[in-house]
């Protein structure tokens, strides 16, 4: 009998023994799981944070012009820094918004009865501010300027001939100091704009100002009557809806325009120079070309950037 209870107790030993040798076999093996998943679960977060992607453009010195109508009647305009949240602003929204899988920001524009001063048509457009919040401090020519962009047109309706609606992508805008809108008795500060870049039927097209009348006096230069359009110039290479680079580079009395950096377009002459006259702010985005029903447009910026 008491030979029986010490093999019963060696019995029972054994089986304690390699339970617990089991148990911490299963928690190794739980363990090295846990491990295992929490390593899968970075990966798949360090991917899902590489798919998502930002725009490489500051918006502190921009402001916006929409096709939504403001309280007063007019287009709505966002200016710093209310225009840094426009991921979350319910008025730009439909108009200014992310594409987070190839790092865009995307203008939209429609006709709509939101319109501009001296225009027909509607845009989603950024205005340079060289102050924030401030559209009275700009630059001339002989003060210079530099703008690159890096953009695509994503999406764009089409006319009832089959061609596809023009838009401008790019601007330099003329403006009238306030001492000189008094002079000429003007109501506001508008002058015309030296530069308007198209995307035209897959090409990007060029167009500027040039005088009528070389001989006119400082004074009647600040008309716009004293302007008129150029013939326009095609760059060669068709960007189609393919991403693409702009740049534009202003100095005192010439200007040139750069398509992915291999298509050159120099303006200089009497027209240029005499245009130092004005003060000028750069512009970017879509300004939709068109007031056919149900047409529309979608322009990509990836990035965009100003220097002076």
């Amino acid at each position: 009998m008491k030979r029986y209870k010490v093999f019963r107790r060696e019995i029972l030993s054994i089986i304690l023994i390699a339970f617990l040798a089991i148990s911490a076999t299963c928690q190794d093996k739980s363990s090295n799981k846990s491990g295992e998943d929490i390593k899968i679960d970075k990966k798949e977060k360090k991917k899902k944070r590489k798919k998502y992607k930002l725009p490489n453009i500051d918006l502190n010195h921009w402001s916006v012009t929409t096709p939504e109508l403001n309280d007063k009647g007019g287009a709505m305009n966002i200016e710093p820094p209310e225009i840094l949240n426009y991921a979350t602003d319910e008025r730009l929204i439909p108009y200014m918004y992310n594409d987070s899988t190839s790092g865009a920001l995307v203008f939209y524009s429609y006709p709509s009865d939101a319109t501009t001063a001296n225009t027909k048509y509607t845009r989603s457009e950024l205005r340079e501010q060289m102050v924030p919040g401030d559209n009275n401090t700009n630059w001339t020519f002989a003060q210079g300027g530099v703008m690159k962009g890096k953009l695509a047109m994503e999406q764009v309706s089409r006319a009832s001939d089959g061609k596809y609606h023009k838009v401008i992508i790019m601007q330099i805008h003329g403006r009238l100091t306030n001492e000189q809108r008094d002079l000429i008795g003007q109501k506001d500060n508008n002058a015309p704009p030296i530069l308007k870049i198209y995307w035209q039927d897959g090409k990007v097209r060029v167009k500027t100002k040039v005088l009528k009348n070389i001989s006119v006096t400082d004074e009647e230069l600040l008309h716009e009557d004293a302007w008129d359009d150029d013939n326009g110039f095609n760059f060669e290479q068709e960007v189609g809806f393919r991403t693409f680079t702009l740049e534009v580079r202003v100095s005192e009395g010439k200007m040139v325009i750069v398509l992915n950096n291999a298509e050159y377009k120099v303006y200089e002459g009497v027209s240029m120079r005499r245009w130092g006259i004005f003060e000028n702010y750069f512009k970017a985005g879509n300004y939709f070309q068109s007031r056919d029903e149900g047409s529309f447009a979608k322009v990509k910026y990836y990035e965009l950037e100003v220097t002076h």
